[in-house]
């Protein structure tokens, strides 16, 4: 696999992700999302221009900050459980992720300068709820179930592949060794509670060393999402050579709890001023952290502002 570069992060250049794709569209833009599954706009011209606004506007908050930034594939529901819900079988899944390769670089072409790279990462999320560990898978189960996506990113020729909202350990063993065999850098994304626990109960750096064991230390670094910075914190605070591993966060604005925001009918974007601050401060105290931004109810005001305050740690 061809890789266009070696991934920016990894030597220190400070990218901030683009934020809540779905939750923008639900609450920004006025679509209907069915499974929380962003990807079937891609078959609707109105879907089409939505989601090419999307990113665009993050392209343009990159410009503003001075930062690199990292897009997400509008995918984080493209694997076969959830694509099924909505109507997709296996051979419209691969077709789904070479259309939003494309489209993102597009959105590449367009932003990118060699002051501001642009980062195309293949988003994989959880088999089941990210928000719950009722469902936990063991490591072959989730390699089998997650390959094919993990496979068609690398032959879409992503730069990476994530998986994201992790809530237990073996279903991020599962995808990094996807990714190992199919020569594609992984990043691992595990989420937490209010606690600094992962759903499942385990701590951060538990999680993390168990992905660590079980893959030779593949992945090229960790990271937190869907989780408010807050909730972080007792999890960094535990200390540890662990947490060179891990690479940064995509935080919630809100400080609400995953089953709190699960029920919200409003969109809970809190201040983009404090997400940028208690972000900034955290790069202060973890000066490797180098992929940042928000998650569920953030935008490109967020992305913006995370952009200028962690440039300036």
């Amino acid at each position: 696999m061809h890789h266009r570069h070696a991934l920016p992060q990894l030597s220190g250049r400070l990218l901030v992700t683009d934020g809540g794709l779905e939750t923008t569209l639900i609450f920004h833009h006025g679509f209907d999302l069915p499974h929380f599954a962003a990807f079937p706009l891609l078959d609707s011209a109105d879907g089409r221009v939505a989601l090419r606004r999307y990113y665009d506007s993050y392209g343009a908050a990159a410009r503003r900050s001075g930062a690199g930034c990292i897009l997400d594939t509008p995918t984080f529901r493209a694997s076969p459980d959830w694509a099924a819900k909505v109507g997709y079988d296996a051979e419209g899944l691969r077709r789904i992720i070479r259309d939003s390769v494309s489209l993102l670089r597009g959105v590449r072409d367009a932003w990118e300068t060699s002051d501001l790279q642009v980062v195309i990462n293949g988003a994989i999320g959880p088999r089941g709820d990210g928000y719950s560990a009722v469902d936990v898978m063991d490591a072959d189960i989730a390699e089998a179930f997650h390959a094919p996506q993990v496979r068609a990113y690398a032959e879409a020729g992503t730069d990476l592949v994530m998986a994201q909202t992790m809530t237990h350990a073996g279903e991020a063993i599962g995808i990094a060794r996807a990714a190992a065999k199919a020569g594609m850098p992984a990043v691992i994304s595990f989420t937490v509670e209010t606690d600094g626990r992962l759903p499942d109960g385990s701590s951060l750096r538990e999680a993390i060393g168990a992905t660590e064991a079980a893959t030779s230390s593949s992945p090229v670094h960790y990271l937190v999402n869907c989780a408010h910075p807050t909730h972080l914190a007792p999890a960094l605070a535990e200390g540890g050579e662990w947490i060179r591993r891990l690479g940064g966060v995509r935080a919630n604005p809100s400080p609400k709890s995953h089953a709190e925001l699960n029920e919200s009918t409003t969109l809970e974007d809190g201040d983009p001023d404090e997400l940028a601050a208690l972000l900034a401060d955290m790069r202060r105290r973890h000066r490797h952290f180098t992929v940042m931004g928000g998650c569920c109810g953030s935008d490109h005001r967020h992305a913006e502002k995370i952009g200028l305050a962690c440039r300036l740690v």
